[in-house]
């Protein structure tokens, strides 16, 4: 079970990165390439004082066993969230699994799935918790 204190704090963390994502967008707009996009976001999540990790690896391991893959995670922001980000025409339900997938194997909390190719950023943004 996660603590008050700790549901506070990533809460905060999301505010901040939603906030960054929604004035990014405002500045872009819709319609450019998702790593356009990310630079973008890093640039704006750096100015309000966020850590933030790009492209970090995920080891891929099976039954124990390393193997010589790895998932990628497009941004982790204060080594606390996880951010997986789209600029494609829908959220197809394999993003919202891949950002869970995630979560589950870095053992993270909170993660954020957010495509920019939307009018509203606000409707392209989905909120996961793991426990």
């Amino acid at each position: 079970m996660i603590s008050k204190e700790r549901i506070e704090y990533l809460n905060k963390i999301s505010e901040n990165i939603i906030g960054a994502a929604i004035e990014v967008h405002k500045f872009l707009g819709p319609g450019l390439l998702e790593s356009v996009y990310e630079i973008c976001l890093i640039e704006e999540l750096e100015q309000r004082g966020l850590k933030v990790q790009q492209q970090v690896h995920l080891p891929l391991y099976y039954k124990g066993q390393a193997t010589n893959k790895f998932f990628v995670i497009d941004l982790l922001v204060e080594n606390e969230v996880i951010l997986e980000l789209k600029a494609t025409d829908r959220i197809a339900p394999v993003y919202e699994h891949q950002l869970m997938t995630y979560l589950v194997l870095t053992q993270k909390n909170l993660g954020l799935l957010i495509n920019f190719n939307v009018p509203r950023l606000i409707d392209g943004i989905r909120r996961r918790v793991n426990g």
